[in-house]
C-alpha cells in the first residue's frame, strides 16, 4: 500500500521560506516520477515541480528560481524548498507519485498516488 505524508507547511510573511517534506512508504522514489502540486481555494490543482528517477527536474514558470525540488531516495523523502514566498503561493500543497511514466509531467491527472496535503499561507 502506497502512502505519502506531507509536512512542513505553515504561515510565513512575504519573502519568507518554508521547506516541505513528503515521506513515502510502499513506493520507491528512485523509480518513480514525484511531484509537488498545489490548490488554492476556488482554483484547480496545478503542478509546481516534478523530479524523475534520474533527478531531472521541471518547474512551473510561476515558481522558477524560487522553489527547488529534491529527494532522498534512501529515505524515500521528497522535498520542496520554497524561498521568496509570495501571497499568491498560498495554497494546500500536495505531493504525488506517478508510477507509469519515465518523463514526468506537471499535469496532476498523470499521478496515481497522493498525500493529504499541507497548508502554506503567505501573508503580505
Amino acid at each position: 500500500q502506497v502512502m505519502l505524508v506531507e509536512s512542513g507547511g505553515g504561515s510565513v510573511q512575504t519573502g519568507g521560506s518554508l521547506r516541505l517534506s513528503c515521506a513515502g512508504s510502499g513506493i520507491s522514489y528512485s523509480s518513480s516520477c514525484m511531484g509537488w502540486f498545489r490548490q488554492a481555494p476556488g482554483k484547480e490543482r496545478e503542478g509546481v515541480a516534478t523530479i524523475d528517477s534520474g533527478s531531472t527536474t521541471t518547474y512551473a514558470d510561476s515558481v522558477k528560481g524560487r522553489f527547488t525540488i529534491s529527494k532522498d531516495n534512501a529515505k524515500n523523502t521528497l522535498y520542496l524548498q520554497m524561498n521568496s514566498l509570495k501571497p499568491e503561493d498560498t495554497a494546500m500543497y500536495y505531493c504525488a507519485a506517478d508510477l507509469t511514466r519515465r518523463n514526468c509531467v506537471l499535469g496532476p491527472r498523470a499521478y496515481n498516488y497522493w498525500g493529504r496535503g499541507t497548508q502554506v499561507t503567505v501573508s503580505s
